[in-house]
C-alpha cells in the first residue's frame, strides 16, 4: 500500500506540473519574451546582443582549437563533418544549460516582488529563463543547419530527431533551473559557484576533444559529469548522423526527466519560505 501511495504522490506531483504549463502558458511565454527584448532595452543594438555575446564566444572558440590549436577531426568515415560542426554541435546546447543555470540563481530574488504576490504563479519564473536560453538556442541550431547545408549539400537523416532532443533538453534544463532557483534563495553564494562551474564546465565536456583524447586515468572523469550524455546525444544528431552513442539516449532521457520531476518537487516545498527569507 505504502509503495502505491508513493506512486500516486508522483504521478500526481508530474500532472501538477503539466497543468500548470498548461493553465499558464501565455503569461509564461509573454514573461519569456520581455526576458529577451528587456534585457537590452534602451540600448542601440536592442536584442541583437542576445546573440552577439554566445556567437562572439562561438567564434573565438573555433579559432582557439580550430586554427592556433588546429585539432583535426573529420574528413573520415568514422568522423564525418569538420571540426567546426563537431565543436558547435557539443557548444551550443552547453550555452544554453549554462545561460539557463546563471539566470535561474538570481530569478527569485530579483522578482521578489512578484513572489510575495500570492495570487502570482511563481513556478513560471524558472521556465521563463528557459525558454529564452533555447529560443537563443534555436536561432545557432538554425545557422549551423544553413552551415552544414551549404558545405555538404545535405542533412544527416538524424537532424529530425532535433525538436525531441530539445523538448527533452528543455525538460531537464528547468529541472535545473528549479533546483538551483530555489536554493538560492536560502544560499545567495550559490550564483558564484554556478558562475565558475559554467566556465570551467565547459572544458568538462567533450565538446572541444573527442573522448579518446583524454588520458585513460581521467576518462570515468568524462563519463560521471551528467551532461556529458547531453552533448553526446546532440553529437549524434548534428555530427555523426547515426547512434554513436546509443546509450547515451538512455542516460539522457531517464536523467532530464528525472531532474525536471524532482526539481519541481524541491522547488514546491522550499517556496513555503520565500517571502519569509526575501
Amino acid at each position: 500500500m505504502r509503495a502505491i501511495f508513493k506512486l500516486q504522490n508522483h504521478y500526481q506531483a508530474f500532472t501538477e506540473i503539466i497543468m500548470l504549463f498548461t493553465r499558464h502558458r501565455q503569461l509564461t511565454l509573454e514573461m519569456a519574451k520581455r526576458e529577451i527584448t528587456d534585457r537590452y532595452l534602451g540600448q542601440i543594438f536592442g536584442a541583437f546582443w542576445a546573440l552577439a555575446h554566445p556567437l562572439v564566444f562561438i567564434l573565438v572558440y573555433i579559432f582557439i582549437f580550430g586554427f592556433v590549436f588546429k585539432v583535426k577531426i573529420g574528413g573520415t568515415r568514422d568522423l564525418p563533418l569538420d571540426y567546426t560542426v563537431y565543436l558547435l554541435s557539443g557548444l551550443i546546447p552547453w550555452l544554453c544549460i549554462q545561460e539557463a543555470m546563471a539566470k535561474s540563481t538570481t530569478v527569485i530574488v530579483a522578482n521578489a516582488n512578484l513572489v510575495k504576490q500570492v495570487v502570482f504563479p511563481i513556478e513560471i519564473l524558472p521556465v521563463k529563463g528557459v525558454i529564452s536560453s533555447v529560443f537563443t538556442q534555436c536561432i545557432f541550431l538554425a545557422m549551423l543547419v544553413v552551415y552544414v547545408l551549404f558545405t555538404y549539400h545535405h542533412l544527416p537523416w538524424t537532424y529530425i530527431l532535433l525538436p525531441l532532443l530539445i523538448l527533452v533538453e528543455a525538460m531537464g534544463a528547468i529541472g535545473i533551473s528549479y533546483i538551483l532557483s530555489s536554493v538560492s534563495v536560502y544560499f545567495r553564494d550559490l550564483k558564484d559557484f554556478v558562475t565558475v562551474f559554467v566556465v570551467v564546465g565547459v572544458y568538462l565536456i567533450p565538446a572541444f576533444y573527442l573522448p579518446e583524447f583524454v588520458p585513460a586515468a581521467f576518462r570515468p572523469l568524462l563519463y560521471a559529469n551528467p551532461f556529458s550524455y547531453l552533448i553526446w546525444c546532440f553529437q549524434d544528431v548534428l555530427y555523426y548522423g547515426r547512434f554513436e552513442h546509443p546509450w547515451a539516449w538512455g542516460v539522457f532521457f531517464i536523467l532530464s526527466l528525472g531532474t525536471f520531476y524532482f526539481g519541481y518537487r524541491i522547488f514546491r516545498k522550499l517556496k513555503l519560505m520565500f517571502g519569509n527569507v526575501l
